[in-house]
């Protein structure tokens, strides 16, 4: 089944590296209409996280802002298989860091980073780009693929630009691996964490927030500054990174004010292009009833 999966996978891959970027948005959109529309995927969820974080929208301005992020989705979901074909040359005039210059100080004192985002834009694209651009190793963290194969490829994909792949479930032993090497760690951390009970949690879109402590906590135990990484569309297909400084000195803040800081600034990103973020995360989801659970969702689409 794993081979008939990856075997799936690659027809994919090999279909979007000739279909010109028009035509990909033309699949997209309809593959949007088809997921919102039609199949319902995380509709219900989608809808739910909206109204909490915008309580003061109509019904139909919240309406307009999900299909737009199906959207978002669904220029991610085959703007990925297509970043596997890319050549450098495309993917630099097409995913720009515009302000490289500002960790140019930390790389010549040997000092490492630790980046965050979260599915804002597109984020998966920084793991081919980040390496192209910056002076700094860049170490990118993700969770595992459930199929072997498909997982092998994509860490071997990105690999080729000089970016590093590490899984989640390794990211205490990634570190220590690195320490002696000047590194930009990134993390993609707006995701619910698995375990409440290590979670801090902040004031978010709304309502209190359960959120993960590895940035935070990683950031501390190596007094690594963090940066956090505003990813925008300019038009689709087409991208701009600012990198913006968080904190110097981690081992200096409070305890939850490192997660405080990224998830602030996260939200005024989120709050100014709203259909941009994955809504269709179950964020919330400690805090929701069950029977909150789309009837519709059946399929599991994987973000990595």
């Amino acid at each position: 089944m794993q081979r008939a999966e990856y075997f799936a996978f690659r027809l994919g891959v090999s279909l979007f590296s000739v279909v010109p970027f028009p035509l990909l948005y033309l699949f997209s959109d309809f593959l949007a209409f088809l997921l919102f529309h039609v199949v319902g995927y995380r509709r219900t969820v989608t809808l739910q996280n909206l109204r909490g974080a915008f309580p003061g929208h109509s019904d139909k301005a919240i309406r307009h802002i999900a299909a737009r992020s199906y959207r978002n989705l669904s220029d991610v979901l085959l703007e990925s298989l297509k970043g596997f074909s890319l050549s450098q040359a495309s993917l630099l005039k097409r995913y720009k860091i515009m302000n490289p210059e500002i960790l140019d100080s930390y790389y010549h004192r040997g000092i490492s980073l630790i980046g965050v985002t979260g599915h804002y834009g597109n984020w998966e694209w920084g793991a081919f780009a980040a390496s192209l651009q910056l002076n700094h190793r860049a170490v990118a963290f993700y969770k595992p693929l459930s199929n072997r194969y498909i997982d092998r490829h994509m860490r071997t994909s990105r690999t080729q630009t000089g970016t590093v792949m590490r899984s989640i479930y390794n990211t205490q032993d990634t570190f220590r691996e690195f320490a002696d090497q000047t590194c930009l760690f990134l993390m993609v951390a707006d995701q619910a964490p698995s375990n409440i009970q290590k979670a801090y949690r902040v004031r978010f879109l709304g309502r209190e927030t359960a959120c993960l402590h590895g940035p935070e906590n990683y950031a501390k135990s190596n007094n690594y500054p963090v940066v956090y990484f505003d990813i925008q569309r300019i038009k689709r297909g087409t991208y701009q990174v600012w990198i913006k400084r968080l904190i110097e000195q981690p081992k200096r803040e409070a305890r939850g004010a490192i997660t405080q800081q990224y998830m602030q600034t996260l939200e005024k990103i989120i709050r100014r292009r709203p259909a941009n973020w994955l809504w269709t995360h179950r964020r919330w989801k400690k805090d929701q009833p069950a029977a909150a659970a789309d009837q519709k969702d059946t399929h599991h689409l994987k973000s990595h």
